[in-house]
């Protein structure tokens, strides 16, 4: 019978919370002490640090709400909305989706790459019509979509490029971090991410200063000063206190990542062949936000792990455009034949900087064991 103390989760903070348990209360304490709680001295320095970490040639940065309104405002500073079409994936969280649905703009799905389970940038193409006007490329797992591919098939049609980057933080591709290499790079910051914060926060990342205003102004009703509305805006800000503890925790991101890589080789190395891995480009740096797998037998391997008191989880069960809330697009069964088949088959393992090699170790013997059953 399995104990609580031999349980792995799928994501648990409270060791690296202990861990800088100091600096954080620190740096909140500070906050509180300022008597500046919203859109302060602190979110203006986390932009900075973290826009330097994205790129330390220059760009500028946006501290919003959340994920979901970083992508909405990306689309809202590029004039997109009702009667424009946006290029995307549904094997992404519906989020991606719901931002586009935000700003009155139609979702268009295009296929998944079977070996990477990234956008496929050839049906990108496929899918253009006059009507559309951006593409949202996912860096699902903290794997990357092929950029180069996607900026020549853009930039000569004038379509915009919006970086989904919620599982990428830190991620590169072709020495460069996601979220620098299209028109604007968005980021979440919900605790599990790789730079997770103690609650809800997003950033936009950009090279082009208008669009860097526009989003400011976006975030706060659209005003550029205090009462006066430049264009309408929402209500989505970074709070002070979420940004002071992004500045710490982004101190070591880098060692976090760096553990994600070891863990990842571990998986690589003691996993069974009877396992799909997706394929990263030699372009990529994968920052492993998730370590995910694919097998024709997922339940039996689900049911394996839980029954040794391990966690795991399904990014995505149910293909976007496979859920009732957006039937209204019109997309039926088979619509997206790859999406679908491999919505049946991912399966995300324990992935995080506080995982221990034998937790690891553990987590392949009972995968292996499983799938070696249905060999």
């Amino acid at each position: 019978m399995t104990t609580a103390a031999s349980a792995i989760p799928m994501f648990d903070y409270v060791e690296q919370y202990q861990a800088q348990r100091d600096e954080i209360h620190a740096a909140i304490a500070e906050v509180l002490a300022s008597g500046s709680l919203i859109l302060g001295p602190r979110v203006r320095a986390f932009e900075h640090e973290f826009a330097r970490y994205l790129s330390p040639s220059g760009g500028d940065g946006v501290g919003v709400g959340n994920g979901t309104d970083a992508l909405a405002i990306a689309l809202r500073a590029l004039e997109i909305g009702p009667g424009d079409e946006v290029i995307t994936v549904a094997n992404t969280a519906i989020p991606t989706v719901s931002a586009i649905r935000m700003v009155g703009a139609t979702p268009v799905f295009c296929e998944i790459d079977p070996c990477s389970l990234l956008m496929d940038v050839a049906d990108v193409e496929r899918r253009i019509t006059p009507r559309t006007r951006a593409i949202v490329p996912v860096h699902l797992y903290g794997n990357a979509v092929n950029m180069g591919q996607l900026l020549s098939l853009a930039r000569p049609r004038g379509l915009a490029v919006v970086e989904d980057c919620a599982q990428s933080c830190g991620t590169t591709w072709g020495g460069k971090m996601t979220g620098t290499l299209g028109d604007i790079g968005c980021f979440s910051f919900y605790p599990t991410k790789n730079l997770g914060a103690y609650g809800d926060g997003g950033f936009c990342f950009t090279r082009n200063p208008e669009l860097a205003e526009a989003m400011r102004q976006l975030r706060a009703y659209g005003c550029a000063t205090t009462y006066h509305c430049q264009r309408e805006g929402v209500n989505s800000r970074l709070d002070e206190l979420q940004a002071a503890i992004l500045s710490v925790k982004l101190r070591y991101l880098d060692d976090a990542i760096a553990r994600r890589w070891a863990i990842a080789a571990q998986y690589r190395e003691h996993l069974s062949t009877n396992l799909g891995i997706p394929q990263v480009a030699e372009e990529v740096n994968h920052s492993y936000h998730l370590f995910v797998v694919t097998c024709a037998g997922r339940a039996q391997v689900i049911d394996s792990l839980k029954a040794e008191g391990i966690a795991c989880g399904i990014h995505y069960p149910t293909p976007i455009h496979r859920m009732h809330g957006y039937a209204f697009l019109g997309y039926g069964a088979g619509a997206l034949n790859v999406t679908e088949r491999f919505a049946d088959q991912v399966l995300s393992l324990p992935c995080f900087p506080e995982l221990r090699h034998e937790d690891v170790r553990r987590v392949c013997s009972v995968i292996n064991h499983a799938a070696g059953k249905q060999a």
